[in-house]
């Protein structure tokens, strides 16, 4: 393990499309939904300590999940937990990210990671990483892994690269052309029947300098108000310091502010088999064991009948669930909430956008 590399998680979301389970209080990389018996963060630390130094791990979260940080990794050192005051999305994450580590070493190579990815072929995953890094690290470039694409999901973003993706088998790093961010149905299904495309996983590599110098150049409103960092970071000041950038911080992404306009974008294909689990219906296509009607039970006591294509998920392994006559719906079962709905991601997010009204406050 090299002493420059690095691993910054961005632990800040607040998981809405997994309501009920997940809650403002608790959002879902701190919750074991996949039932592997530890968290996505948990998961996440223990896969990246695999490929860095865990003296090398930093985790970014808002300061009201910092306790949840150090209860679900104790242990992370104390000053390798940056706590932002608000959620900003993660350029200004990644933003706080950068110049810490350019504070503690000029020399740094970052591998940028969201906290709630399900990630299996663990062999290739840490000679993807080691590639990558390796790659970024003596290059001033900016890599992103990307993902060959098996259906047009509009949940994930996609990367256009120079020779088409199947070019992709060879295993080199290509040349980025153009970054989508989530597009409609209609696009994604244009840009897969294309062969151009490969989807955006969301895990960058970069040297913490190049990464500064891009930020910078196309994101001048969210870096000057880290002027001064090189004295504030890492002093007894920096809380101060980082609640008034934030205060007055716009609330944008990496990729929209910086991967969509660079021209130092390259894509390095991952082999590893990946799912970026945002919504129940991601969740149900990467389950694999379903019963022959296509329902996924992940509760002790079921009774079902007449039921496909369905999730189902208790908290409560002691309750029996009843469930008849279902056709693609989930059932999502906690302590106070109970969700009913059709599976699709739409009518989930139209149906509980109904939490924004007045009196269901406490069920957020």
């Amino acid at each position: 393990m090299s002493s420059n590399f690095y691993c910054v998680i961005m632990a800040g979301g607040i998981g809405t499309r997994f309501w009920p389970m997940s809650r403002a209080s608790r959002p879902k990389q701190f919750l074991d939904i996949a039932d592997t018996g530890k968290s996505f963060l948990r998961h996440t630390y223990e896969r990246f300590s695999q490929i860095v130094p865990q003296d090398n791990i930093l985790v970014v979260t808002t300061d009201r999940l910092g306790n949840l940080v150090r209860e679900q990794i104790p242990e992370l050192k104390e000053n390798n937990l940056l706590l932002e005051p608000y959620g900003r999305d993660t350029a200004p994450c990644i933003a706080y990210a950068t110049y810490t580590l350019l504070k503690r070493n000029p020399d740094a190579t970052m591998v940028v990671t969201p906290a709630d990815h399900i990630i299996r072929d663990n062999d290739a995953f840490k000679e993807d990483l080691q590639a990558a890094l390796e790659y970024s690290s003596t290059r001033d470039v900016l890599t992103t892994l990307g993902m060959m694409p098996t259906r047009p999901d509009p949940n994930y973003g996609y990367i256009q690269v120079s020779g088409g993706r199947y070019n992709a088998d060879d295993r080199k790093v290509m040349k980025v052309k153009t970054f989508t961010e989530k597009p409609d149905v209609e696009l994604a299904k244009v840009f897969i029947s294309s062969g151009e495309f490969l989807w955006n996983s969301g895990i960058f590599v970069w040297r913490a300098d190049s990464i500064r110098a891009e930020m910078e150049r196309y994101l001048p409103e969210v870096t000057r108000l880290f002027r001064g960092w090189e004295n504030a970071i890492g002093s007894p000041v920096e809380d101060m310091f980082i609640e008034k950038a934030y205060s007055d911080c716009i609330k944008i992404s990496i990729d929209y502010g910086v991967m969509e306009k660079t021209a130092k974008a390259w894509l390095y294909p991952a082999r590893f088999r990946w799912a970026d689990v945002g919504t129940w219906e991601s969740l149900y296509n990467i389950v694999n064991v379903k019963d022959k009607d296509g329902n996924v039970f992940n509760a002790k006591h079921v009774l079902s009948k007449d039921n496909s294509g369905s999730l189902v998920i208790s908290e409560n392994k002691d309750k029996l669930l009843a469930v008849s006559g279902l056709e693609d719906f989930i059932v999502i079962d906690t302590e106070d909430a109970l969700l009913i709905c059709p599976r699709s991601d739409k009518r989930v997010k139209d149906f509980t956008s109904g939490l924004a009204m007045p009196g269901y406050e406490q069920f957020k």
